[in-house]
């Protein structure tokens, strides 16, 4: 068995965790990290990546069946090919996987291949097929093992039951396909595979998809995915589920369903088996969460977490902001992370990005607001790719005019919401937001034309004039 001395130890490659071990080592720490599988961690290899180039594809398919809108023929039949998008998925999952062991290299970050377990505060063992490999003493080590699809034992399990991870690299493309959990993983899959032709159903125990979503974005994305053919069934638990080898079945209330496969997305759990949290000392919660402050400090000094593991939100970006808190923290620079503005992309179509307060926030809060709201359809860019369905909605503070939300139903909604990220980081006013001057014809004048509305004052909708 091998030892090494390291500064910074970090536990998982993901997106928290390589960038976290990057950040120490360009601080001037001796860095290591430990991943049991592949660099890049879930994002990568079978969630974020892979699930937007698949969605890429699906989006080209669209294009190229609505290509006579923009007075393109195209001649013979137009259809999705599977594998060929399975490989394309592989090939940028395998370049991006490449590009960050250069990155570790480059500063001179050691990987180590196994799963990280705790031998004490300072100590982890590199564990590989269930021997020890290489033990690690440490100054600092940072957990980032991340988490991953919950299936409750309540789901039978079969060939035909599958979580998200082997959807995306199923062999076929499903006749019909059953989704449990109204969700961002159900909801973009179910888009994703109708575009493809499958026949999906949504089913989700509360009352509406996207439960935590502002509700009128809620509401329009419902209206599209059920124009595209999707069903949709709220408010009602599915019950006696079942599954063979021809496809699964079950019901909500008198309805019964079936179809070729089901897709169990209705939540995620902490990735900690193997960690040995206890023999460091490290307090979780009663799922296995690990609670963090502000600095991603444990309950243990020199131990951080950082990412899903800490169980608040479950986002990439995020685990990437606390990786960069976490490593300076550890190398002696005193650095703070907030929960308050962390974005929220949904690759649905139309897509969603968010960031902040939603209305029903506000009121649960007892925030007075005024709301501001520009649609897609008014805008010439919109037009002009005929990609007008959804909108964008400001949510300003009705005292100080400060905006507290911002959401965007529609054409690129995850990359516009980008603007709204650093403006509400420096409290910027909807006035100040209506007064930057956007490019045009551009789809991100329509968040200057929302900041505009907050007041009334909006040139590109009816408004009635002040008397």
């Amino acid at each position: 068995m091998e030892k090494h001395q390291f500064d910074v130890c970090v536990i998982g490659a993901g997106p928290g965790g390589y960038v976290a071990a990057i950040k120490a080592a360009q601080r001037g720490a001796k860095t290591a990290v430990i991943e049991k599988e592949c660099l890049g961690g879930t994002c990568l290899n079978i969630g974020c990546i892979p699930t937007k180039t698949l969605i890429a594809s699906a989006e080209v398919l669209h294009k190229v069946r609505h290509a006579e809108t923009f007075g393109i023929k195209i001649k013979g039949s137009v259809e999705a090919d599977w594998q060929a998008m399975l490989d394309r998925k592989g090939a940028v999952v395998e370049k991006l996987r490449g590009g960050i062991a250069t990155l570790l290299k480059a500063a001179g970050v050691t990987v180590f291949n196994g799963t990280g377990a705790l031998k004490d505060r300072k100590t982890v063992n590199v564990v590989s097929d269930k021997k020890v490999t290489a033990e690690i003493t440490t100054k600092n080590i940072i957990i980032a093992s991340g988490s991953e699809s919950l299936m409750p034992k309540f789901i039978p399990r079969g060939d035909r039951v599958l979580t998200s991870t082997e959807l995306l690299s199923i062999g076929e493309i499903p006749k019909s396909l059953l989704v449990l959990g109204g969700g961002v993983i159900g909801c973009e899959f179910a888009c994703l595979f109708a575009e493809l032709g499958t026949k999906v159903t949504v089913v989700e125990m509360l009352p509406s998809i996207l439960p935590n979503l502002d509700c009128d974005a809620a509401r329009l994305l419902t209206q599209q995915m059920k124009k595209a053919g999707i069903e949709i069934m709220t408010g009602t638990a599915m019950q006696d589920i079942k599954a063979d080898k021809k496809g699964v079945s079950g019901k909500v209330g008198d309805a019964e369903l079936k179809a070729d496969y089901l897709l169990v997305s209705i939540g995620r759990k902490a990735v900690s088996e193997g960690l040995n949290i206890s023999a460091a000392g490290i307090k979780a919660d009663e799922r296995g969460w690990i609670p963090v402050d502000s600095k991603c400090k444990t309950n243990v000094p020199g131990i951080y977490a950082i990412g899903d593991i800490a169980g608040k939100i479950w986002l990439a970006h995020l685990a990437s902001a606390m990786g960069v808190c976490a490593a300076e923290n550890a190398t002696g620079k005193s650095s703070e992370f907030s929960y308050d503005l962390v974005p929220s992309c949904i690759f649905t179509s139309p897509e969603i990005g968010t960031i902040g307060l939603t209305e029903e926030q506000c009121k649960a809060q007892n925030v007075n607001y005024h709301v501001g709201k520009f649609p897609f359809a008014a805008l010439g860019k919109a037009i002009a790719i005929d990609e007008t369905v959804g909108f964008v909605k400001i949510i300003a503070d009705s005292e100080t005019d400060q905006v507290l939300g911002v959401h965007i139903v529609g054409p690129h909604a995850t990359d516009l919401i980008a603007e709204a990220c650093p403006a509400m980081k420096l409290e910027i006013t909807a006035r100040e937001l209506g007064k930057a001057i956007h490019a045009h014809p551009t789809l991100g004048e329509a968040m200057m034309e929302a900041a505009h509305a907050v007041h009334g004052e909006c040139a590109h909708i009816p408004t009635p004039r002040k008397r």
